[in-house]
């Protein structure tokens, strides 16, 4: 297990935890949350052994194999597929051994290591790497492409599969779903679910933590507070907690007049759409919890547009996409004031590029589109982040789109996205991510829009200001446009989704449920047309007798391997049977055996955590084995 007592932990004059207490056991799912700056980056490097406590103790057991997602890429020239099975250092420690007694003939070697890679999975590791990445949206070409062909966010998409295919006891993500869409989030949930090990994970994604975590650690005042359940179940305990000790009455009391008002006319608009009947409920949630973010340093709005046109855009018979290559055709799309459009849609269908269409930045190859004479676009995107001034400060962004406006009321409005004080007047060259969006938004709110175009705005912001921004969506009384994998965001300011996928945008009659169900239909026909695409590239007869003959030299260790995972199981299963009948008996359980008792608990949990590991790496045996066993029928 993880054991921290009174841990002390500084970073130069500032001490992040102070007497900070946390236990964690072998298998739990935890997600670790707190302020920017709090120390949970800090934390992670503590457990990964790159830092020393100042006080206390970090006691964890020193067998354990730990895997972390790494920030920075260490080989842009590796090929794709290889750099992320560099992540089991283990396997390629093996391979390379293997590679020097091949080299010298040493059958005796030879023979071992063989047997040392087959304990390893290395017979199945390329096929595992594959399967990572194509979950995280890369293609078959991708695969193989160099890692410095890649822009920084598929670059960390490299490094997560890199971690996920690391053997481990113990998982740290920091993170992880920054730079996915929803796509791949929502695979990325399935297998950290299924992940045997213990997991603990930072993150600003409430569905995300709800899905994937039944823990959270909050790290609050120098001191680490674990809640039983996900985000929801420590959203309700801290409100308890805190209108208990009736902190900030009256903000609390305001934020929930706020969101009364607010269901309140929306209920008057609602239809009985699912989309719209899953959004008073999520702001009714919203209501509920309110009090669990009274110290949240945000409070802003969107300043209300004094000119409206009706539609703000239509477009018509839409041709979109670069070049003279179109992506999306026979657009139809018209929006009216108050519009609220979620888009969804696979990566790479088109999202981003009908929202920079709509924005401006992309002409339209053909069909009409028409603005709204009083039209005002606020338009957020990551790529805008790197156009703010690096020497400007956050005060000298805004005066330069306000020069009439007095410098207290630009410093008020800065300080409702916690811009305040000294912070002002710092060059935005030292910024965070985080800082930089909500500089981003603060510019965008200013200027009076009546068409929000947002593409991913939660990206690099942490939970207080992910609140923050749905109450200020849902206060705003133009347009929203937004292309979002914060299911949160989605479900508490859309109305309807739009569907672009196969070149197409249509109404998506259904909500995030219904989405994910509809992606597991789209991936499972989108396989074949793979296959059959490969399958027509293979027209080499001679290529197709060497593929049989080298996949009838891997079915002899992975048929071994699949009886060896049983019969482990079958032994496995006797210890626990075992176990499990001492703990039946009722004498167990006197005072005086005591210490025998928490012996037997600790087997049983040991020994149902590697029945979950075996029958995982059982089940997978049998799956590659049924594959290659048909891949092989389909050579010959």
């Amino acid at each position: 297990m993880i054991r921290l007592q009174n841990l002390v932990l500084q970073r130069g004059p500032q001490r992040l935890l102070d007497g900070a207490e946390l236990t964690l056991h072998p298998g739990q799912k935890a997600g670790l949350i707190g302020a920017n700056g709090a120390g949970k980056s800090s934390l992670f490097a503590l457990l990964r052994g790159e830092l020393s406590a100042d006080g206390g103790d970090c006691l964890m057991p020193p067998d354990w194999r730990i895997a972390h997602m790494q920030q920075e890429v260490s080989d842009l020239e590796r090929q794709a597929a290889d750099y992320v099975l560099d992540g089991d250092q283990h396997l390629r420690a093996i391979q390379r051994e293997l590679a020097s007694a091949e080299a010298a003939h040493d059958g005796a070697a030879i023979a071992r290591l063989h047997v040392d890679l087959d304990s390893a999975d290395g017979y199945s590791a390329d096929a595992r790497a594959r399967k990572l990445l194509a979950g995280l949206g890369f293609s078959n070409e991708q695969m193989e492409r160099p890692v410095g062909d890649f822009s920084g966010g598929w670059r960390m998409r490299l490094n997560l599969a890199q971690a996920l295919m690391c053997p481990s006891d113990l998982l740290l993500l920091d993170e992880p779903t920054n730079h996915l869409d929803l796509d791949a989030i929502l695979w990325l949930e399935d297998w950290l679910k299924s992940y045997p090990g213990t997991l603990l994970l930072i993150s600003h994604d409430r569905d995300f933590l709800d899905a994937v975590v039944d823990h959270i650690v909050h790290l609050e005042q120098q001191k680490l507070t674990l809640y039983r359940g996900g985000y929801s179940a420590f959203e309700r305990t801290r409100a308890e907690r805190l209108a208990q000790q009736q902190q900030a009455f009256e903000k609390q009391q305001a934020q929930r007049a706020h969101m009364e008002k607010y269901i309140a006319r929306f209920k008057a608009q609602a239809t009985k759409a699912r989309q719209a009947q899953s959004r008073i409920k999520a702001l009714e949630r919203l209501e509920e919890l309110a009090p669990a973010h009274v110290d949240s340093p945000f409070d802003f709005t969107f300043r209300e547009s004094q000119k409206i046109s009706s539609p703000l855009l239509d477009l018509a018979e839409g041709r979109l996409g670069y070049g003279d290559k179109a992506v999306l055709d026979k657009v139809k799309l018209q929006l009216a004031p108050g519009a609220r459009i979620g888009l969804l849609g696979p990566n790479g269908a088109g999202k981003s590029t009908l929202i920079k269409t709509l924005a401006g930045e992309l002409q339209p190859l053909g069909g009409r589109l028409q603005r709204g004479e009083n039209l005002s676009i606020g338009y957020f995107a990551q790529h805008q982040l790197d156009s703010l001034d690096d020497q400007a400060s956050p005060l000298l962004h805004l005066q330069r789109i306000a020069a009439s406006e007095r410098e207290q009321t630009l410093r008020d409005f800065l300080g409702g996205f916690d811009f305040r004080g000294p912070r002002c007047d710092e060059a935005v060259v030292n910024f965070s991510g985080g800082e930089k969006a909500r500089l981003a938004l603060a510019l965008i709110a200013w200027q009076r829009p009546n068409l929000l175009l947002l593409d991913e705005p939660t990206n690099h912001l942490d939970l207080e200001m992910r609140l923050a921004l749905t109450m200020a969506l849902q206060d705003f009384a133009g347009a929203v446009l937004v292309v979002s994998h914060d299911r949160h965001l989605l479900k508490s300011t859309t109305d309807e989704f739009l569907l672009v996928a196969n070149g197409r945008v249509e109404v998506f009659d259904g909500d995030l449920d219904d989405y994910a169900r509809w992606l597991v239909d789209y991936r499972a026909q989108q396989a074949p047309a793979v296959s059959g695409e490969a399958a027509a590239d293979k027209t080499d007869k001679r290529a197709q007798r060497q593929a049989a003959a080298a996949l009838r030299q891997q079915l002899a260790p992975h048929r071994r391997e699949a009886e060896k995972l049983e019969k482990s199981l079958g032994q496995l299963h006797e210890q626990l049977a075992s176990v499990e009948a001492q703990l039946g008996d009722a004498a167990i359980y006197e005072a005086a055996r005591k210490d025998e008792l928490r012996d037997l608990l600790a087997e049983q949990a040991r020994l149902k955590s590697r029945e979950a590991q075996l029958e995982d790496s059982w089940m997978s045996a049998l799956e590659l084995l049924e594959t290659l066993e048909q891949q092989l029928a389909q050579a010959d």
